[in-house]
């Protein structure tokens, strides 16, 4: 089979033939016909990622359809379509992942690939709605966004009824893309910050209220005039972000009494400049969050299948074309997905 292949960090990956897996007691072969890039996959590539463990196939997203089942899976699985949970092995404790949790992509081999062998409890239906490739783009962005903005933060409407009010940073990456559309899809009133204006008019094409470039000069100051010239309810109940950094104190500023605010990365490093008496006289609460248990998957998928939401692509590459499409993804250009198409 065709496969994407890492077999040294600061390399580029290569495209070549390996042996076609088997499917083993308990699991499924999936014919894969899409798979889609993250973060993760770059910084392995970058020596960045803990316990790197190559050679490799990469990939931790996919959909397809099932070619074999193993010994003990039910037989219905042949032919389905199918999109992958890639968060293995949670364990018991919902609130955190146990010592044999592992994302599929490393150490075991992913998606880039024409096949791959897992678990049949880690399929579940593609919802009908959606492409191979926009099934694709869903497991791991989607599943990080549901569990901070639903299980974390705990979006929910308030007693008055009015819609919670959203902040999500960064926009255009495929987790603030998905807690962006989670949001609107719970009613939410939602913002967004970037660095890049025209991520920001997309945004609000998908139905962001408005937005702000964090890259202005008192740029939480600016954004409290806007949101407040809207409502005199002007702070946020809700701030997902992925930066860290010193920006994550102008979160504390813009956050109502009661907020809650979830991060799921630390794209600029250490959080600084943090004053505790903001957040205590605040009662706020400031939780990290990473993936999710296999019941907020299938919520996830839920959830998308009764909204009929379709998740943002930035770009399909062909399988061949992976390194053309890491490279794109280390730009950080897009907004949406980044896909690999696998087979006709």
């Amino acid at each position: 089979m065709k496969a994407i292949y890492l077999s040294a960090i600061h390399q580029p990956i290569q495209y070549i033939d390996l042996p076609k897996p088997i499917a083993g007691p308990g699991q499924v072969l999936v014919h894969l016909k899409a798979a889609a890039l993250n973060h993760r996959d770059l910084f392995i590539q970058q020596g960045l990622y803990p316990g790197i463990k190559l050679p490799v196939i990469l990939g931790s997203d996919g959909a397809g359809i099932v070619d074999t089942v193993g010994e003990g899976v039910d037989a219905s699985w042949l032919g389905q379509e199918v999109v992958i949970n890639c968060a293995m092995n949670w364990g018991d404790d919902p609130n955190f992942y146990g010592p044999d949790f592992q994302i599929l992509g490393m150490p075991a081999n992913g998606t880039f690939a024409e096949y791959v062998a897992v678990d049949a409890e880690y399929i579940f239906p593609k919802p009908d709605h959606l492409s191979f490739e926009q099934a694709a783009a869903l497991p791991l962005a989607g599943l990080t966004a549901w569990r901070a903005l639903m299980t974390r933060a705990g979006l929910h409407k308030k007693a008055s009824s009015q819609p919670e009010k959203v902040l999500i940073t960064g926009i255009g990456g495929g987790v603030a893309l998905f807690a962006l559309q989670f949001a609107l899809g719970a009613d939410a009133e939602v913002w967004v910050t970037s660095g890049s204006s025209q991520k920001l008019e997309l945004a609000k094409a998908l139905g962001a209220t408005g937005g702000i470039n964090y890259r202005e000069p008192d740029w939480a100051k600016t954004l409290m005039s806007q949101t407040q010239s809207r409502s005199a309810r002007g702070y946020f109940d809700v701030i997902i972000d992925s930066a860290g950094g010193p920006g994550f104190a102008r979160l504390i500023d813009v956050a109502a009494p009661g907020g809650r605010i979830v991060f799921y990365g630390g794209t600029t490093g250490v959080i600084t400049d943090v004053v505790p008496a903001k957040v205590f006289f605040k009662q706020l609460n400031i939780a990290g969050t990473t993936m999710g248990t296999e019941l907020e998957f299938s919520d996830m998928l839920s959830f998308v299948t009764a909204k009929q939401l379709v998740p943002v692509i930035d770009e399909i590459f062909p399988l061949a074309d992976a390194e053309q499409a890491m490279r794109r993804m280390n730009d950080g250009k897009q907004f949406g997905k980044l896909v690999l198409r696998i087979d006709e």
